[in-house]
């Protein structure tokens, strides 16, 4: 993960360092060798996800001369990108974003005794129709089950107490939704049972040095744009336990005339969603050194 982008770049590699130092860890070495089980844990994802976005937009600025604040129109990420896009935006230094994100790692993972949580994914399925599933659930059951992504192109995700969010998945089936499946992940996101994780990146973002990020920040609990720096502490907070509504995120910067987004680190999901979100759109994801023609090309 990240290896041949930081063996080809100096700039990528200043960023594997920078964040191993940050976390008196070498981060990197646990990215580059494994082993995986390890690295997936939620602690050291986290951190190690935003540091290959960071590489990759580096290498940007420094090999094909991206300029966040004269191209970019916003900066978007999901989840804990929205960290990344905060960092690249200049808004979080990028050894704040390493420390910030191995705390939300770590208090995410201790919110909720493993095994208690769970999420789903729910295909083929609209907001409106998953929240009333989820609602449903959580009656049910008597324990949380809430909608914690809009994904987009019929792809919602739920989480919550683990009894709950397998009642959903038997509701969803009975209303015909055409697919429900348990995700592996080691704890529920996004959702109510996260309130101690909240709490704690309350205390940790008071202290975070934050200014106004070069390019508007489409926050994921409201999809509207956001540069004061108090308003991104509050959000971020909000973020821990509520929706990230990425669909309605990518909606707003299509309908304000984005019509090329940039995804800039390990995977091609967020790109993969665009076309079924707004049609017309388009993108690429930038993750390794090969794809430094094809981000020449695409702009």
């Amino acid at each position: 993960m990240g290896r041949s982008l930081a063996e080809t770049f100096a700039p990528a590699r200043a960023v594997f360092e920078e964040v191993d130092s940050a976390l008196g860890q070498p981060l990197s070495k646990l990215m580059f060798e494994g082993p995986e089980q390890e690295l997936t844990l939620t602690a050291n994802a986290q951190p190690a996800l935003m540091a290959v976005s960071m590489a990759v937009v580096r290498v940007l600025q420094a090999e094909a001369g991206l300029d966040l604040s004269t191209q970019a129109k916003f900066v978007a990420g999901h989840s804990l990108g929205e960290y990344s896009a905060l960092c690249a935006a200049g808004a979080l230094s990028l050894a704040e974003t390493a420390r910030l994100l191995r705390l939300r790692g770590s208090a995410m993972q201790a919110a909720v005794p493993v095994g208690e949580g769970a999420m789903a994914a729910l295909l083929g399925v609209e907001l409106d129709l998953a929240t009333e599933i989820a609602a449903a659930a959580a009656k049910t059951v008597g324990a949380a089950c809430e909608v914690a992504n809009d994904n987009g192109g019929g792809q919602v995700v739920i989480s919550g107490a683990k009894t709950a969010v397998e009642a959903a998945i038997d509701i969803a089936k009975e209303r015909g939704i055409k697919r429900a499946v348990l995700l592996p992940v080691s704890a529920p996101f996004h959702c109510a049972l996260m309130r101690s994780a909240a709490a704690a990146m309350k205390s940790a973002l008071a202290d975070a040095a934050i200014t106004a990020p070069c390019a508007p920040l489409i926050a994921n609990v409201t999809a509207a744009p956001v540069t004061d720096p108090e308003t991104i502490r509050r959000l971020l907070v909000e973020q821990v336990t509520g929706s990230v509504r990425w669909r309605a995120s990518v909606l707003y910067m299509a309908e304000a005339g984005v019509t090329k987004f940039v995804e800039c680190g390990a995977g091609k999901v967020l790109a993969g969603l665009l076309k079924r979100i707004a049609p017309g759109i388009s993108g690429v994801s930038i993750g390794a050194p090969a794809d430094l023609e094809i981000f020449r090309a695409f702009l």
